[in-house]
Protein backbone atom coordinates (compact mmCIF):
# COMPACT_ATOMS: atom_id res chain seq x y z
CA UNK A 1 0.00 0.00 0.00
CA UNK A 2 1.02 3.69 -0.55
CA UNK A 3 2.27 5.49 2.15
CA UNK A 4 -0.07 8.04 3.15
CA UNK A 5 1.30 11.74 2.69
CA UNK A 6 1.51 13.43 6.02
CA UNK A 7 2.51 16.71 7.35
CA UNK A 8 5.93 16.78 6.85
CA UNK A 9 5.86 16.00 3.39
CA UNK A 10 3.61 18.97 2.36
CA UNK A 11 5.54 20.84 4.07
CA UNK A 12 8.52 19.20 1.67
CA UNK A 13 6.73 19.75 -1.40
CA UNK A 14 5.72 23.40 -0.22
CA UNK A 15 9.57 24.48 0.45
CA UNK A 16 7.93 25.39 3.99
CA UNK A 17 8.92 24.06 7.49
CA UNK A 18 6.32 21.77 8.86
CA UNK A 19 6.01 24.52 11.74
CA UNK A 20 4.61 26.84 9.27
CA UNK A 21 2.47 23.87 7.42
CA UNK A 22 1.14 23.67 10.91
CA UNK A 23 0.03 27.28 11.30
CA UNK A 24 -1.61 27.21 8.11
CA UNK A 25 -3.73 24.25 9.29
CA UNK A 26 -4.71 25.78 12.49
CA UNK A 27 -5.53 29.01 10.50
CA UNK A 28 -3.32 31.22 11.83
CA UNK A 29 -2.84 34.32 10.77
CA UNK A 30 0.83 34.79 10.86
CA UNK A 31 1.06 33.47 7.47
CA UNK A 32 1.25 35.35 4.31
CA UNK A 33 -1.63 34.56 1.81
CA UNK A 34 1.30 33.43 -0.44
CA UNK A 35 2.45 31.05 1.58
CA UNK A 36 -0.87 29.74 2.29
CA UNK A 37 -1.68 29.02 -1.33
CA UNK A 38 1.86 27.43 -2.04
CA UNK A 39 0.99 25.15 0.77
CA UNK A 40 -2.79 24.66 -0.46
CA UNK A 41 -1.17 24.07 -3.48
CA UNK A 42 0.95 21.40 -2.07
CA UNK A 43 -1.36 19.28 -0.07
CA UNK A 44 -3.12 19.59 -3.63
CA UNK A 45 -0.53 17.99 -5.85
CA UNK A 46 0.27 15.17 -2.92
CA UNK A 47 -3.34 14.16 -2.17
CA UNK A 48 -2.92 15.06 1.41
CA UNK A 49 -6.10 13.75 3.22
CA UNK A 50 -6.07 17.48 5.02
CA UNK A 51 -6.88 19.66 1.87
CA UNK A 52 -9.92 20.41 2.34
CA UNK A 53 -9.36 21.73 5.63
CA UNK A 54 -6.28 23.93 4.17
CA UNK A 55 -8.85 25.10 1.93
CA UNK A 56 -11.02 26.48 3.95
CA UNK A 57 -8.46 28.22 6.41
CA UNK A 58 -7.01 29.93 3.41
CA UNK A 59 -10.55 30.77 2.40
CA UNK A 60 -11.44 32.08 5.95
CA UNK A 61 -7.86 33.90 6.68
CA UNK A 62 -8.09 35.89 3.12
CA UNK A 63 -7.92 39.46 3.79
CA UNK A 64 -10.71 40.76 2.37
CA UNK A 65 -11.35 43.75 0.67
CA UNK A 66 -13.98 46.41 -1.11
CA UNK A 67 -13.44 48.12 -4.28
CA UNK A 68 -15.52 50.78 -5.90
CA UNK A 69 -15.58 51.34 -9.83
CA UNK A 70 -17.15 53.91 -11.74
CA UNK A 71 -17.63 53.33 -15.69
CA UNK A 72 -19.74 55.02 -18.38
CA UNK A 73 -23.18 54.52 -19.21
CA UNK A 74 -24.55 51.13 -18.70
CA UNK A 75 -25.96 50.67 -22.26
CA UNK A 76 -22.36 51.05 -24.18
CA UNK A 77 -21.57 46.96 -24.62
CA UNK A 78 -17.65 47.90 -23.68
CA UNK A 79 -18.16 49.13 -20.11
CA UNK A 80 -20.48 46.29 -20.00
CA UNK A 81 -17.73 43.99 -20.99
CA UNK A 82 -15.29 46.15 -18.63
CA UNK A 83 -17.55 45.53 -16.41
CA UNK A 84 -17.89 41.49 -16.93
CA UNK A 85 -13.66 41.63 -17.01
CA UNK A 86 -13.01 43.24 -13.42
CA UNK A 87 -15.85 41.09 -12.04
CA UNK A 88 -14.19 38.06 -13.43
CA UNK A 89 -10.56 39.03 -12.29
CA UNK A 90 -12.38 40.00 -8.64
CA UNK A 91 -13.53 36.67 -8.30
CA UNK A 92 -10.59 34.52 -9.34
CA UNK A 93 -8.29 36.29 -7.07
CA UNK A 94 -6.51 33.22 -4.78
CA UNK A 95 -5.28 35.45 -2.11
CA UNK A 96 -7.54 38.18 -1.20
CA UNK A 97 -11.72 38.30 -1.38
CA UNK A 98 -12.46 41.38 -3.40
CA UNK A 99 -15.74 42.80 -3.69
CA UNK A 100 -16.46 45.11 -6.17
CA UNK A 101 -19.23 47.89 -6.39
CA UNK A 102 -19.60 48.64 -10.16
CA UNK A 103 -21.71 52.00 -11.09
CA UNK A 104 -22.17 52.94 -14.84
CA UNK A 105 -22.75 56.19 -14.99
CA UNK A 106 -25.75 57.57 -17.09
CA UNK A 107 -25.68 60.74 -16.15
CA UNK A 108 -21.59 61.93 -17.29
CA UNK A 109 -21.73 65.44 -15.63
CA UNK A 110 -18.70 66.30 -14.07
CA UNK A 111 -20.72 67.44 -10.83
CA UNK A 112 -22.56 63.91 -10.64
CA UNK A 113 -19.39 61.85 -11.60
CA UNK A 114 -17.37 63.46 -8.35
CA UNK A 115 -20.59 62.75 -6.16
CA UNK A 116 -21.04 59.42 -6.98
CA UNK A 117 -16.69 58.93 -6.24
CA UNK A 118 -17.20 60.50 -2.70
CA UNK A 119 -20.07 58.42 -2.25
CA UNK A 120 -17.79 55.52 -3.14
CA UNK A 121 -14.98 56.36 -1.26
CA UNK A 122 -17.44 55.98 2.13
CA UNK A 123 -17.84 52.88 1.82
CA UNK A 124 -14.46 51.01 -0.05
CA UNK A 125 -10.86 50.41 0.83
CA UNK A 126 -10.23 51.93 -2.77
CA UNK A 127 -12.01 52.80 -6.23
CA UNK A 128 -11.23 52.85 -9.80
CA UNK A 129 -12.99 55.89 -12.49
CA UNK A 130 -13.50 56.42 -15.77
CA UNK A 131 -14.08 59.98 -16.55
CA UNK A 132 -13.43 63.25 -18.22
CA UNK A 133 -10.97 65.35 -16.45
CA UNK A 134 -12.44 68.25 -14.84
CA UNK A 135 -12.04 70.83 -11.89
CA UNK A 136 -15.05 69.14 -9.89
CA UNK A 137 -14.12 65.91 -10.25
CA UNK A 138 -10.04 66.14 -9.34
CA UNK A 139 -11.02 68.61 -6.16
CA UNK A 140 -13.21 65.16 -5.19
CA UNK A 141 -10.12 62.78 -6.32
CA UNK A 142 -8.42 65.01 -4.19
CA UNK A 143 -10.62 65.19 -1.04
CA UNK A 144 -10.57 61.29 -1.18
CA UNK A 145 -7.03 60.51 -1.67
CA UNK A 146 -7.25 62.79 1.71
CA UNK A 147 -8.67 59.91 3.80
CA UNK A 148 -6.11 57.95 2.53
CA UNK A 149 -7.93 55.82 -0.19
CA UNK A 150 -6.50 55.25 -3.05
CA UNK A 151 -7.69 56.37 -6.68
CA UNK A 152 -7.19 54.71 -9.67
CA UNK A 153 -7.97 55.90 -13.37
CA UNK A 154 -8.98 53.19 -15.41
CA UNK A 155 -8.76 53.75 -19.20
CA UNK A 156 -8.44 57.08 -19.05
CA UNK A 157 -6.08 59.45 -17.31
CA UNK A 158 -7.05 61.94 -14.75
CA UNK A 159 -3.63 63.59 -13.98
CA UNK A 160 -0.49 63.87 -16.46
CA UNK A 161 2.00 64.04 -13.74
CA UNK A 162 0.94 60.61 -11.77
CA UNK A 163 -0.62 61.54 -8.79
CA UNK A 164 -2.97 59.03 -9.43
CA UNK A 165 -2.25 55.72 -10.17
CA UNK A 166 -3.15 54.57 -13.85
CA UNK A 167 -4.21 51.58 -15.26
CA UNK A 168 -4.73 51.39 -19.39
CA UNK A 169 -2.96 51.95 -22.40
CA UNK A 170 -0.43 54.36 -23.99
CA UNK A 171 -2.66 56.79 -26.10
CA UNK A 172 0.23 58.47 -27.40
CA UNK A 173 1.45 55.24 -29.34
CA UNK A 174 -2.18 54.43 -29.66
CA UNK A 175 -2.81 57.21 -31.68
CA UNK A 176 0.82 56.86 -33.73
CA UNK A 177 -0.12 53.40 -34.51
CA UNK A 178 -3.68 54.55 -36.29
CA UNK A 179 -1.73 57.20 -38.14
CA UNK A 180 0.47 54.92 -39.25
CA UNK A 181 -2.43 52.72 -40.59
CA UNK A 182 -3.61 55.49 -42.51
CA UNK A 183 -0.55 56.48 -43.67
CA UNK A 184 0.30 52.47 -44.77
CA UNK A 185 -2.55 51.47 -45.91
CA UNK A 186 -4.97 54.62 -48.13
CA UNK A 187 -4.33 53.98 -51.74
CA UNK A 188 -3.16 57.62 -51.62
CA UNK A 189 -2.78 60.42 -49.72
CA UNK A 190 -5.98 62.28 -48.94
CA UNK A 191 -8.65 63.39 -46.21
CA UNK A 192 -8.66 62.08 -42.97
CA UNK A 193 -11.24 62.88 -40.84
CA UNK A 194 -11.56 62.42 -36.68
CA UNK A 195 -14.07 62.10 -34.34
CA UNK A 196 -13.50 62.16 -30.58
CA UNK A 197 -15.95 61.56 -27.99
CA UNK A 198 -15.00 64.11 -25.64
CA UNK A 199 -11.82 66.36 -25.44
CA UNK A 200 -11.86 66.24 -21.92
CA UNK A 201 -11.14 62.38 -22.08
CA UNK A 202 -7.21 62.58 -21.34
CA UNK A 203 -7.05 59.36 -23.60
CA UNK A 204 -8.58 60.98 -26.44
CA UNK A 205 -6.51 64.56 -25.90
CA UNK A 206 -2.98 61.83 -26.25
CA UNK A 207 -4.60 59.77 -29.05
CA UNK A 208 -5.22 62.76 -30.87
CA UNK A 209 -1.31 64.58 -30.18
CA UNK A 210 -0.20 61.38 -31.35
CA UNK A 211 -2.41 60.82 -34.04
CA UNK A 212 -1.17 64.44 -35.64
CA UNK A 213 2.54 63.88 -34.61
CA UNK A 214 3.11 61.16 -36.95
CA UNK A 215 1.52 62.97 -39.91
CA UNK A 216 3.77 65.83 -38.72
CA UNK A 217 6.88 63.78 -39.03
CA UNK A 218 6.37 61.01 -41.91
CA UNK A 219 3.01 61.92 -44.11
CA UNK A 220 2.45 65.38 -44.06
CA UNK A 221 1.02 65.10 -47.57
CA UNK A 222 -2.32 64.10 -45.74
CA UNK A 223 -5.03 67.20 -44.51
CA UNK A 224 -6.01 66.45 -41.33
CA UNK A 225 -9.53 67.73 -40.86
CA UNK A 226 -10.91 69.40 -37.82
CA UNK A 227 -11.95 67.07 -34.66
CA UNK A 228 -15.53 66.38 -34.34
CA UNK A 229 -17.02 65.83 -31.12
CA UNK A 230 -19.53 63.23 -30.58
CA UNK A 231 -19.98 63.77 -27.00
CA UNK A 232 -19.67 59.70 -26.28
CA UNK A 233 -23.30 59.02 -28.43
CA UNK A 234 -24.19 56.81 -30.97
CA UNK A 235 -26.66 59.15 -32.46
CA UNK A 236 -24.36 62.26 -32.82
CA UNK A 237 -21.77 60.12 -34.43
CA UNK A 238 -23.91 58.71 -36.97
CA UNK A 239 -24.77 62.31 -37.87
CA UNK A 240 -21.81 63.78 -37.83
CA UNK A 241 -20.09 60.74 -39.73
CA UNK A 242 -23.22 61.60 -42.52
CA UNK A 243 -22.22 65.34 -42.63
CA UNK A 244 -18.43 64.38 -43.40
CA UNK A 245 -18.85 62.32 -45.80
CA UNK A 246 -21.46 64.80 -47.93
CA UNK A 247 -19.24 67.60 -47.11
CA UNK A 248 -16.01 65.33 -48.23
CA UNK A 249 -17.00 63.07 -50.55
CA UNK A 250 -13.44 62.49 -51.48
CA UNK A 251 -12.28 61.32 -47.86
CA UNK A 252 -9.85 59.04 -47.68
CA UNK A 253 -9.98 57.79 -44.10
CA UNK A 254 -12.03 58.35 -40.74
CA UNK A 255 -10.33 57.50 -37.37
CA UNK A 256 -12.80 57.14 -34.46
CA UNK A 257 -11.13 58.27 -31.45
CA UNK A 258 -13.99 58.08 -29.23
CA UNK A 259 -17.29 56.80 -28.21
CA UNK A 260 -20.09 56.38 -31.20
CA UNK A 261 -18.53 53.51 -33.14
CA UNK A 262 -22.05 51.77 -33.68
CA UNK A 263 -23.34 55.49 -35.06
CA UNK A 264 -20.51 55.55 -37.51
CA UNK A 265 -20.88 52.07 -38.88
CA UNK A 266 -24.85 52.62 -39.30
CA UNK A 267 -23.96 56.15 -41.12
CA UNK A 268 -21.10 54.57 -43.86
CA UNK A 269 -23.66 51.59 -44.31
CA UNK A 270 -26.51 53.66 -45.11
CA UNK A 271 -24.69 56.19 -47.17
CA UNK A 272 -23.48 53.43 -49.14
CA UNK A 273 -19.67 54.49 -48.44
CA UNK A 274 -19.20 51.45 -46.29
CA UNK A 275 -15.39 49.38 -47.80
CA UNK A 276 -14.50 52.77 -49.57
CA UNK A 277 -12.38 54.49 -47.05
CA UNK A 278 -9.80 53.11 -44.46
CA UNK A 279 -11.65 53.49 -41.22
CA UNK A 280 -9.81 53.00 -37.77
CA UNK A 281 -11.89 52.47 -34.63
CA UNK A 282 -11.68 50.62 -30.89
CA UNK A 283 -12.40 47.78 -29.05
CA UNK A 284 -13.71 44.03 -30.64
CA UNK A 285 -17.67 43.99 -29.40
CA UNK A 286 -19.97 42.11 -31.61
CA UNK A 287 -21.02 44.70 -33.93
CA UNK A 288 -16.91 46.08 -34.51
CA UNK A 289 -16.25 42.45 -35.25
CA UNK A 290 -18.88 42.24 -38.08
CA UNK A 291 -17.82 45.62 -39.03
CA UNK A 292 -14.52 43.80 -39.55
CA UNK A 293 -15.44 40.54 -41.24
CA UNK A 294 -18.02 42.90 -43.64
CA UNK A 295 -14.80 45.74 -44.39
CA UNK A 296 -16.79 48.48 -42.45
CA UNK A 297 -13.76 48.92 -40.38
CA UNK A 298 -10.51 48.63 -41.52
CA UNK A 299 -8.79 48.58 -38.21
CA UNK A 300 -9.86 48.38 -34.81
CA UNK A 301 -7.18 48.97 -31.68
CA UNK A 302 -8.58 47.32 -28.54
CA UNK A 303 -7.59 47.06 -24.69
CA UNK A 304 -6.73 43.54 -23.71
CA UNK A 305 -9.51 43.81 -21.25
CA UNK A 306 -8.87 40.18 -18.98
CA UNK A 307 -5.10 41.99 -18.52
CA UNK A 308 -6.28 45.40 -17.73
CA UNK A 309 -8.89 44.13 -15.16
CA UNK A 310 -6.39 41.43 -13.42
CA UNK A 311 -3.76 45.04 -13.30
CA UNK A 312 -6.73 46.87 -12.00
CA UNK A 313 -7.59 44.64 -8.93
CA UNK A 314 -4.21 43.86 -7.94
CA UNK A 315 -3.05 47.70 -8.51
CA UNK A 316 -5.57 48.22 -6.09
CA UNK A 317 -4.68 45.12 -3.44
CA UNK A 318 -1.26 46.80 -3.40
CA UNK A 319 -2.07 49.88 -2.69
CA UNK A 320 -4.21 49.14 -0.04
CA UNK A 321 -1.82 46.73 1.49
CA UNK A 322 1.23 48.67 0.84
CA UNK A 323 2.70 50.92 3.43
CA UNK A 324 3.95 53.39 1.10
CA UNK A 325 2.24 56.50 0.96
CA UNK A 326 4.17 57.59 -2.48
CA UNK A 327 3.68 54.44 -4.34
CA UNK A 328 2.78 54.04 -7.89
CA UNK A 329 0.80 51.39 -9.22
CA UNK A 330 0.36 52.94 -12.29
CA UNK A 331 0.55 50.35 -15.13
CA UNK A 332 0.56 50.17 -18.92
CA UNK A 333 -0.91 47.51 -20.96
CA UNK A 334 -0.47 46.94 -24.80
CA UNK A 335 -3.04 46.98 -26.50
CA UNK A 336 -4.40 44.53 -29.75
CA UNK A 337 -4.67 45.10 -33.33
CA UNK A 338 -7.42 43.45 -35.07
CA UNK A 339 -8.05 43.51 -38.81
CA UNK A 340 -10.42 40.59 -40.51
CA UNK A 341 -8.05 38.68 -41.07
CA UNK A 342 -7.67 37.47 -37.29
CA UNK A 343 -10.51 38.26 -35.35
Amino acid sequence: MMKRPTIRDVAERAGVSVATTNRVLSGSDSVSPKTREKVRQAAEAIAFYGLGAIAARNNAARQRYRFGVILLQPHRPFYQLVARALSKAAEEHESYDVELRIEHLEDLSPQNTAERALALAEECDAICVTAAVHPVVTKAIEEIQTRGIPVFALISQLAATGQIHYVGLDHWKVGRTAAWAFHNICKSPGKIALLVGNPRFRNQEMNETGFRSYFREHAGEFILLEPLSTFESSAVAEEMTERLLAEHPDLAGLYVAGGGISGVLAALRTTGRAGSLVVVGYELMDNVRSALLDGTLTLSISHPLAELANEAISGMINAVASKETNASYTKIVAFDLYTRENV
